[in-house]
């Protein structure tokens, strides 16, 4: 992991201990400022090619053509639950690679690249956090590391998808994304609607923690606005964000507390809803996460819910246009430990299906819209 060692904040550190200004109203709960570099010096270290970006622009257009019906694929975004082991993500990402391009006629397939990872209390925040996985908290080395990740994932041709946690990391990061999330603790959040109203990607709400799906279609409604905030620079400076609104936010049904809402009445309930909203928008669908809710966080449940959803989607169902899978190389999940005491390839947070599992499930989901285009010819 020596090859992942970040730019050097050893000058900004100098001057914040010889310039900074604290008065006992100030920081009296702060340990410790550690200065950051500022996403330019990120983005010159570790520059998107132009092939890069093709990927990039290509996938963010796929994925705008099919929210909007434009594209009969179904869109499938795919992997760990987050990353903490750059080594075994590449693994990951090449062999999605090449089932990706078997299958691209039917699934639009986007790996999912998790570097934050909300917390209900406590834990393990995610790559960027806590890179090295002993509490130390290295986020500069955490930055670099999930940039380095995504250059080498998208390098290589395949597209990217995140959950934007922090609104100062899409900065560092967004060049490289092609589908973004807003998870289910912030779809009420006004900063996360604020940000999305300027990300250049399709964004997708989570319904709340608590199954209420009037949350997230709020939240895509005021993202389809433009907004003003507070926010940071390519230079790092505080800036007034002035946005244009982002058309292709949609909503993801990820279940709740009280269980799945991946159901075909839950779904048409939800699409009810956003079409009832009062906003301009071509988003003609929604996305199911068969993971958290849906599935009690249960890996095997998991892949039953992806059955079920290619079952109705081989009968001609039309609302769900994607489908959220957590998969990695092996099945299950482990507590977080230093990555040299971690079973290799076994996702650290939520459980995750096996990848011979997810394979299958990925080729069974093809059939299914191969399947729905006869259903739809007939008629």
């Amino acid at each position: 992991m020596s090859e992942y060692r970040g730019p050097n904040s050893a000058e900004d550190a100098r001057r914040l201990d010889t310039g900074a200004v604290l008065p006992e109203t100030v920081d009296v709960n702060i340990r410790l400022l550690d200065p950051i570099p500022a996403p330019r010096t990120f983005l010159r270290e570790l520059p998107p090619t132009d092939a890069m970006r093709d990927v990039v622009l290509a996938l963010r257009e796929a994925i705008r053509d099919v929210l909007a019906g434009r594209d009969d694929r179904l869109l499938v975004i795919v992997g760990p639950c987050s990353v903490h082991d750059p080594r075994a993500a590449l693994e990951y990402a090449k062999r999605l690679l090449a089932l990706r391009d078997e299958l691209d006629d039917e699934l639009l397939i986007v790996m999912r690249v998790y570097f934050e990872k909300p917390r209900t209390t406590i834990g393990w925040k995610g790559l960027i956090n806590d890179p090295d996985l002993d509490g130390h908290a290295d986020i500069r080395k955490g930055m670099w590391m999930a940039r380095k990740i995504l250059t080498d994932i998208v390098s290589a041709g395949l597209p990217t998808a995140t959950e934007w946690l922090d609104p100062i990391t899409p900065q560092y990061l967004c060049d490289l994304i092609s589908w973004g999330a807003i998870g289910a603790r912030n779809t009420e959040s006004q900063v996360h609607r604020e940000l999305a109203s300027g990300l250049s990607m399709p964004v997708g709400f989570k319904n709340s923690t608590d199954g209420s799906v009037k949350a997230a279609v709020d939240s895509c409604y005021a993202a389809s606005f433009g907004q003003h905030f507070l926010s940071i620079n390519l230079d790092g400076r505080v800036i007034s964000a002035q946005t244009t609104g982002n058309p292709y936010c949609h909503l993801v049904l990820r279940g709740s507390s009280s269980g799945p809402n991946y159901d075909a009445h839950s779904v048409a309930d939800a699409l009810a809803s956003f079409r009832h909203a009062g906003f301009d928008t071509p988003v003609t669908g929604l996305i199911v996460d068969a993971a958290h809710g849906n599935s009690a966080k249960n890996e095997v449940r998991e892949a039953e819910v992806v059955e079920e959803i290619a079952d109705r989607l081989a009968g001609g169902e039309r609302g769900i246009l994607g489908v959220m899978m957590e998969s990695f190389l092996l099945a299950g999940r482990q507590d977080p430990a230093p990555l040299d005491e971690l079973v290799y390839g076994r996702s650290i947070t939520d459980p995750c299906i096996a990848w011979p599992r997810t394979e299958a499930l990925l080729r069974t989901l093809a059939a299914a819209v191969t399947s729905r285009r006869t259903a739809g010819s007939d008629r």
